[in-house]
């Protein structure tokens, strides 16, 4: 949104609210207020733990570290679990950052900013990833854990040292690495409908009906 239109913004919430309110179901049904209170008290808990595996990773020096990378799409992690779209969900809590994370590791699988990852031993890996906003930037994450379940994470971007939620490059290398890895390529991200295409430059065109035409 441009600068010039900053002023507007508290209107422009408004007309979408209201057109959310009158056309769109509510956010929230009356049987998922449960969930949703269990999501919240989950959220309360968490906000009041520090982030475990910073202080592991700060104190290691493991940014330091020298390591072997390797293509996540070319890595074979070892024990990493493999979780479903409503256990990825609570580890995200909610599904915003899973709806981009197909998007975002076709973005960098398919193009010349790829992910790379090691693995530290079979319950910590690392990885980095270049920003999508800032060529110049990469970015390094740490995951860790155990056959069932994903235990910690951290990112050195500015949201990723955060223990509610995850940041986008967690999400993303999470939903490929307990997911996504199992799934078919062609079903990563935006589908390209390019493929059905033709070049019109390229197709012949026959004159010969048009000519007989004009001769009528």
């Amino acid at each position: 949104m441009p600068n010039s239109q900053l002023l507007f913004i508290g209107d422009f919430v408004r007309i979408v609210c209201a057109i959310s309110n009158k056309y769109f179901p509510p956010l929230s049904s009356p049987d998922q207020v449960e969930q949703d209170e269990l999501i919240a008290k989950k959220m309360l808990q968490q906000n009041e733990k520090e982030n475990e595996l910073k202080m592991l990773v700060e104190e290691k020096g493991l940014a330091r570290k020298k390591t072997i990378w390797r293509p996540i799409e070319d890595c074979e992690v070892q024990g990493f679990p493999r979780l479903s779209d409503e256990q990825l969900s609570e580890l995200t809590l909610g599904v915003y950052q899973l709806r981009l994370s197909s998007s975002y590791m076709q973005e960098h699988t398919t193009g010349n900013c790829d992910i790379q990852v090691h693995a530290h031993e079979q319950s910590l890996i690392s990885a980095k990833l270049q920003s999508r906003h800032t060529s110049s930037r990469r970015y390094m994450l740490w995951i860790r854990s155990s056959e069932d379940m994903v235990e910690s994470w951290y990112c050195q971007c500015k949201t990723g040292s955060r223990v509610v939620g995850m940041c986008s490059h967690i999400a993303a290398v999470v939903w490929f690495l307990s997911a996504g890895r199992y799934q078919q390529k062609e079903s990563l991200g935006v589908r390209d409908w390019g493929k059905y295409l033709s070049d019109a430059s390229a197709i012949r065109i026959d004159d010969s009906s048009s000519s007989e035409s004009d001769s009528r």
